[in-house]
């Protein structure tokens, strides 16, 4: 049996949706009740138990034997949230339990990190796990802390030679994009969020700039389709001997102006942009830059291309957002 946390959410919809596909067996999802647009992001998927987080680790202990891997991607991720002992909990006590209960166990262990642990970017987005490398990172907000805090603790678990699971991985996840984000409000990507307004051929509207060193709609990241996220899970968990913390990203910055132009490409529509102010809420923790360098992942073995912008957009629009039925 496989466990997705979060597996009724956005990446972990569409996880399950490729373990399914490619014959993994038995998948259980750990998930608020309602979750994924009211059930919707995994109403297509057979799974074998579909469980509230409270229930967790009395599930996990009924399961023992069966336990092949757990996929830890449930989090609080919302960038605006300023609860810090929610993030706590949520973020970095739950993810240490498993990883205690998978070593304990012997059970693969996948999880999810973020590149807001990169903070703005001032060290650069190199994926080194060492303790010294990591303790240079200044993420911009409490979410990004959160996954950071994690990533130290493992990191120090490591370099003291404490148990861990048969196979640890952490993956800090750029901009990503595509199928099921439906129900993330304000936290949707620019595509999902824009494709409204672009399918009435109304102006797109974006973020002007409040740094100097950027053009309105210039700001620069790493968009990556989520279909590739998958593709790398998928990799992994076919590659018991990988371990470690990677980037998943394209390796490539691309701009906001890029996006919006694949969006109206895809639609067959001439772009139309309307640049609007920043909340002046998040213009002090506002990313400019991310790209994810991707040397570690690609070192590890890991061959496969990433898609490019424009093709993930065009079928995010062609396979979902254009259809009745958009989810995956």
């Amino acid at each position: 049996m496989i466990l997705v946390t979060g597996g009724a959410g956005f990446i972990g919809s569409n996880l399950v949706a490729g373990l399914e596909e490619n014959g993994a067996g038995a998948i259980a999802v750990c998930d608020r009740k309602g979750a994924g647009g009211d059930g919707r992001n995994i109403a297509k998927r057979q799974l074998a138990a579909s469980i509230e987080p409270e229930a967790l680790f009395p599930f996990l202990e009924q399961h023992r034997s069966e336990m092949r891997a757990v996929f830890h991607l449930g989090a609080t991720s919302s960038t605006m949230e300023t609860d810090a002992g929610l993030f706590a909990r949520n973020n970095y006590r739950l993810s240490l339990d498993l990883w205690h209960w998978c070593a304990r166990e012997e059970v693969r262990f996948i999880y999810a990190s973020s590149a807001a642990t990169y903070g703005g970017g001032e060290m650069g987005f190199d994926d080194d796990g060492s303790g010294e490398a990591l303790a240079a990172l200044r993420p911009l907000n409490l979410y990004g802390r959160s996954k950071h805090l994690f990533d130290r603790k493992v990191a120090a678990l490591i370099a003291n030679d404490t148990p861990r699971p048969p196979q640890w991985v952490g993956l800090k996840f750029f901009n990503v994009f595509g199928p099921n984000e439906y129900h993330k409000g304000n936290q949707k990507s620019v595509v999902a969020t824009a494709y409204p307004a672009a399918a009435r051929s109304e102006p797109v509207r974006l973020f002007k700039s409040h740094d100097p060193r950027y053009a309105d709609g210039g700001q620069l990241r790493d968009f990556i389709w989520v279909g590739d996220c998958v593709a790398v899970m998928l990799w992994l968990l076919a590659h018991d001997e990988v371990n470690g913390l990677y980037n998943v990203g394209t390796g490539q910055a691309r701009s906001f102006d890029d996006l919006a132009g694949a969006l109206f490409a895809a639609l067959e529509r001439e772009p139309e942009i309307e640049y609007i102010d920043m909340p002046e809420a998040i213009r002090e923790r506002y990313q400019y830059f991310t790209e994810a360098r991707m040397a570690r992942l690609r070192s590890a073995g890991y061959e496969e291309p990433f898609t490019s912008l424009e093709d993930g957009v065009a079928s995010y629009v062609r396979d979902y957002l254009n259809r009745k039925d958009p989810y995956r």
